[in-house]
């Protein structure tokens, strides 16, 4: 406590309360004397008017003359002397004679004394006075008495006796210490609360505190390197330091003048005076670059609020700022041609992407030149000699570049020209002035003056290398630009172009693996459609943007006249995704032929899948099943990895997807079953969309699960769209929304199987499709019933020939006479196969189609074989025959039983020739 005593004693505050203290004493001092000396001086001088007033009346009292004439005047006055002092509160009234001798006084012991001082009352003038003599000091007034001519016959003298004037201010005195008491406690009150709040503003401190913190202040404000200007509300400048004076040039006499009188620039004076708020504000003060900060300040004491400003000097630092600047635009550049070089995996355009990145940031003008193999994805030769390149792409601030345009032959011929010798060294070469580029200027004279003369002045020429392969050439040129190339600028532009040829080495080994998918994927996909009767065929098949896929179709003509339509998608891109999808069309193909239904067709696919899986799994791994690494532990490519940064190699099959379908004309009914993927549009005559539901199956290679199929009937005129889901699905349309789209596009009416196709990829192809698309539109087609004949076969030999007989007679009617005798032959025999070794019903069905289709049908499931016969045999040759004879023979099983076909060409040129006549009827004994 003691030393927080101490401690306020010696503060600042605690000083100035005792300085108020010690003057509110003294001022209430001085004014308690002076209000002393003012209650005597008043005491005194209501005593003379008193004194003076009563001398005067009693002077003028009626009768006085006449009583001072008489013979005892003291008996004539004393009384009425006595009455008049008592009733005016004075000490005595004296009536004198001219001598001054009293007639009558307060004292009776005085009457007959002379009074002193008298003469000017003698001479006829009235006078007060502080009288001190006997019998008493008293302050007094003496009034000459005058008769009726105006002569002075007495004297009259009145007064207070001075003790009791000063009991008059003695009186007062209590009063006059109350004030002051309580004027001192008031001053001193106040005294308090203005140190108590100077104590908290000061924080105790004490004066050599405060001076030695102002005198810190002073120092810092005018020796910090920053300018600090307080100007306030009336746009007059209040404080400015040093720094300040220095950096604005401000005069000495800057302070209290209106800031427009500062003798400023007019930039600088409407940016002081404005009165906005700026954050590091970068102003151009005469030759100084200033960083300015303009701050409000508080309003206070009901004053308006004004505002600060400081100023930092940064010219010294542009340099550095400006180089800091370049350094993060060149990092700037090179993470932009990270990424905007390389994206399309195309040669030219990654070329392309190299000019557009580095104009204008870097450069005024770019060029790159790729040798012919690049561009054409070939493998370039390793070391040698380059003396020439094709520019493959060019890029300017303008278009009026005197530079070759893109796709001329550039030819390096001089060794001392920067694009020779940046090959020669294998690094980038900078010509700074290309004015003294001799070997530049020697490889082209007509062609460099010109350039010369357009602007071109600096060149730095980077040979663009990947696995220590050179690809090409980028060159940088600056025009616009008056600064050259410098040292700074070569090792950029080596980077640059290091990280650009890695991205032109993975486009050229894309392009050459992408040409090799799409020349597999070309030669595996149709080339031609069968011919065929049963549907009118659209198609479109489109590779994806990046990458070939595996996505195939086919229509496969099948006995009776039938059809069968494929869509099928392989997932994954490149060589082994064709590969694969030319393996899966070729079994499809193959099981066709076995004319299997199309649930069964997709078991067996399924199955040869997980075979083929296997049988690849097996050969690619190790004795322990581990796959074969690279013999350093990494499991990745060498230095001749593909662009994936793998190696190629066989891998499952899985994920594989296709959808099967048949159509038959003559019934018009269409069969047809999905390995996961996606169900075909069928538009109605009347115009209507449906998208059938077909059974939910797997995706081929998963296995252990069958297939289902499903059967409808299609009216005349129906259409059939099969596609991949790269036709209604991407990164930006789901499934169901491009479903959706596609039946919007299908339901324009009147439009052609071509036209629909059309419509289709004008509606949904993406711009950059990510996976392939194949479309398949089929218009079905129903034969006409003149085009068929049937009959039922009794179970008996003497059916054959009226079956044989009413044949003949249709062919004739259908103008087939030419191959009506090898018809016949065919039918006889399998008519006759089918009453010995099958069982009924038997039934027999010709059609005219491209071709004359003949099927005997019966309801046992063995199947016949072709075989020699021996000599000895006596059966064995009717199929033989049958073979011998039909353009096409097969058998194909229905729910009931098995069908037996054979087609045979319209024309007779297929005729066969016998030696001799045979008879048909002998050929009915002939066993198969």
């Amino acid at each position: 406590m003691s030393a927080r005593l101490s401690r306020g004693a010696h503060s600042v505050a605690g000083q100035v309360f005792a300085l108020q203290a010690v003057i509110v004493l003294l001022l209430i001092t001085a004014a308690a004397l002076a209000l002393v000396f003012q209650a005597r001086f008043d005491s005194q001088r209501d005593a003379r008017n008193r004194s003076l007033a009563a001398a005067e009346a009693f002077a003028h009292a009626p009768g006085l003359p006449e009583a001072l004439m008489s013979h005892d005047p003291t008996a004539a006055l004393q009384p009425l002397a006595e009455a008049a002092r008592r009733a005016s509160g004075l000490d005595f009234i004296a009536v004198m004679d001219l001598r001054g001798v009293r007639y009558t006084d307060s004292r009776p012991e005085l009457i007959g004394k002379r009074a002193s001082d008298i003469s000017r009352a003698v001479a006829g003038e009235s006078f007060t006075q502080v009288f001190k003599g006997q019998p008493s000091d008293a302050v007094r007034a003496v009034v000459p008495v005058r008769n009726a001519d105006g002569e002075v016959i007495g004297l009259v003298g009145t007064g207070i006796e001075v003790e009791n004037v000063s009991h008059a201010v003695e009186a007062q005195l209590p009063l006059l210490v109350g004030a002051t008491a309580g004027g001192l406690l008031l001053g001193t009150a106040g005294a308090a609360l203005v140190s108590r709040r100077l104590l908290h503003q000061t924080r105790g401190l004490g004066a050599a505190e405060m001076t030695r913190m102002n005198e810190h202040h002073e120092a810092v404000l005018h020796a910090v390197r920053e300018g600090v200007l307080i100007i306030g509300n009336d746009q007059r400048l209040i404080l400015a330091n040093d720094e300040a004076r220095r950096l604005l040039d401000l005069p000495q006499d800057a302070e209290e003048r209106h800031v427009g009188d500062l003798g400023l620039d007019p930039r600088t004076t409407e940016l002081l005076a404005s009165g906005r708020v700026v954050t590091d504000h970068v102003h151009l003060a005469g030759d100084r670059l200033l960083a300015v900060n303009v701050r409000p300040t508080m309003a206070y004491a009901g004053r308006p609020a004004g505002r600060v400003v400081t100023l930092r000097d940064s010219t010294e630092l542009a340099s550095v700022s400006g180089r800091a600047e370049v350094a993060r635009s060149r990092l700037q550049l090179l993470y932009d041609a990270g990424v905007r070089i390389g994206t399309t995996l195309d040669v030219a355009r990654t070329a392309e992407e190299l000019s557009e990145v580095a104009v204008p940031r870097f450069a005024d003008f770019v060029t790159v030149e790729l040798l012919e193999p690049v561009l054409r994805g070939d493998e370039p030769s390793r070391g040698g000699v380059y003396t020439e390149m094709r520019r493959a792409a060019i890029s300017g601030i303008r278009s009026d570049s005197p530079l070759q345009p893109v796709g001329d032959l550039i030819r390096f011929e001089v060794p001392t020209a920067p694009m020779a010798a940046a090959l020669d060294a294998g690094h980038a070469v900078l010509a700074a002035d290309l004015n003294a580029a001799m070997g530049w200027r020697a490889q082209d004279s007509q062609g460099t003056r010109v350039a010369l003369e357009y602007g071109l002045h600096s060149l730095i020429s980077v040979p663009l290398q990947a696995r220590g392969v050179v690809l090409g050439m980028a060159n940088f040129w600056r025009a616009d630009t008056p600064e050259p190339f410098d040292g700074e600028d070569l090792s950029f532009a080596e980077e640059l172009g290091a990280r650009a040829a890695v991205s032109i080495d993975n486009a050229r080994r894309f392009t050459r693996e992408h040409a090799m998918a799409v020349t597999l994927q070309r030669s595996l996909l149709p080339r031609v459609l069968p011919d065929q009767s049963a549907v009118d065929v659209a198609y479109r098949y489109l590779p994806a943007g990046v990458g070939v896929g595996g996505d195939w179709f086919d229509v496969i003509q099948l006995p009776g006249a039938r059809v069968a339509l494929v869509v099928g998608d392989v997932v994954g891109h490149g060589v082994h995704a064709a590969a694969t999808m030319g393996r899966l069309r070729t079994a499809v193909h193959n099981f066709s032929t076995l004319d299997l239904p199309p649930d069964e067709l997709l078991g067996h696919l399924d199955e040869l899948i997980n075979r083929i899986d296997q049988d690849e799994a097996g050969g690619t791994g190790t004795a322990d099943g581990s796959a074969e690494g690279n013999g350093n532990g990494s499991g990745g490519g060498g230095e001749d990895a593909e662009p994936d940064g793998r190696a190629e190699r066989a891998s499952s099959v899985t994920g594989a997807t296709c959808l099967y379908a048949v159509y038959d004309p003559v019934s018009g009914r269409c069969r047809m079953a999905s390995a996961g993927h996606p169900g075909p549009a069928l538009i109605r005559p009347d115009g209507r969309v449906e998208f059938p539901e077909l059974p939910a199956g797997i995706p081929l290679g998963v296995g252990g699960m069958p297939f289902e199929a499903v059967e409808f009937e299609l009216p005349e005129g129906s259409r059939l769209v099969l596609f991949t889901d790269g036709l209604v699905e991407d990164r930006d349309r789901d499934f169901d929304s491009g479903l959706r789209l596609l039946a919007e596009t299908l339901s324009r009416p009147g439009r052609s199987p071509e036209e629909a196709c059309s419509d289709v990829l004008a509606t949904m192809l993406f711009p950059v499709p990510s996976d392939d698309i194949a479309l398949l539109v089929a218009d079905t087609r129903r034969l006409e019933a003149d085009r068929i004949a049937e009959w039922e076969v009794p179970v008996e030999h003497s059916a054959v020939s009226r079956v044989r007989n009413a044949g003949s007679a249709q062919l004739v009617e259908w103008g087939l006479e030419d191959i009506a005798f090898t018809a016949e032959l065919i039918l006889s025999e399998l008519v006759t196969n089918a009453i010995r070794y099958g069982s009924a019903p038997v039934g027999v069905r010709l059609i005219r189609d491209r071709s004359l289709i003949c099927e005997v049908s019966d309801g046992s499931s063995t199947s016949p074989h072709l075989r020699y016969a021996a000599t000895t045999d006596e059966g064995g040759r009717g199929l033989f025959l049958v073979a011998q004879y039909a353009e096409r023979w097969g058998t194909r099983y229905t729910d009931r039983g098995k069908v037996i076909w054979a087609e045979l060409p319209l024309t007779g040129g297929a005729e066969p020739q016998p030696p001799a006549p045979l008879d048909l009827e002998a050929l009915e004994d002939l066993a198969w």
